[in-house]
């Protein structure tokens, strides 16, 4: 049933739509503790600290953060899979392009598949410089999350992929959020006023949420 359930194009959309949350929520997560830089050093790290000591005693350090990690690594990847899959659907089942586009498809519509590929490529590259440290400027040390991140956004680059990146993430959200409650049958007429707007938000919140750590260290707030 499961394979069924894979092979059919609403099952893959239904696996883009779970992932997709799961991914939203961690996002929402992840802002909200970006946001502790603001109070501080001390603060911040205690945070970092603190996501690897969940849920001791009875799971080892590191062992809840390893989890999470794990669970988003495969909504990625099945996120991924699935909207790839789709495409390569959508083009065998229309060779040819279409004469006239959609004249009211948004932007957030026409970019989502590029969008992906930039967060996917985003998130490698996160990954590389504030977890590993393999790309990071300025020297990473391990156990500073504070410091490290404020050498990455004292970089002219490290501001511009962040800042694109977050920028590709709101467009995705706003579209990818709407779409995914169609999906899973939560739209309807009278309903889908509200979900819009609500999707507008989410998208605006992250946006704004993720940019104010590099806008805080290019101004000095952070330091």
């Amino acid at each position: 049933m499961a394979r069924t359930v894979w092979d059919s194009s609403v099952g893959k959309k239904a696996v883009m739509a779970v992932s997709g949350i799961i991914m939203l929520l961690y996002l929402v997560v992840h802002m909200i503790g970006n946001l502790k830089i603001f109070f501080g050093p001390g603060e911040f790290n205690h945070y970092a600290h603190w996501l690897r000591t969940l849920g001791e005693p009875f799971m080892h350090y590191e062992w809840t953060l390893w989890l999470i990690r794990v669970a988003l690594v495969a909504a990625v990847v099945a996120h991924a899979v699935s909207a790839y899959q789709l495409s390569r659907r959508d083009l065998r089942a229309r060779p040819s392009k279409y004469v006239h586009k959609k004249a009211r498809a948004s932007y957030a519509t026409r970019t989502m598949r590029w969008g992906g590929v930039i967060l996917g490529l985003f998130i490698v590259w996160h990954l590389l410089d504030l977890t590993t440290g393999t790309v990071h400027a300025g020297g990473f040390q391990e156990g500073h999350p504070y410091q490290n991140v404020v050498d990455t956004f004292s970089t002219w680059y490290g501001n511009v992929v962040y800042i694109v990146a977050v920028l590709a993430l709101g467009l995705h959200v706003r579209h990818g959020f709407f779409s995914a409650a169609q999906t899973l049958g939560a739209g309807s007429r009278t309903r889908n006023r509200a979900l819009r707007a609500v999707a507008d938000v989410l998208a605006l919140l992250l946006t704004a949420g993720f940019v104010a750590v590099p806008v805080g260290v290019m101004t000095g707030v952070v330091s």
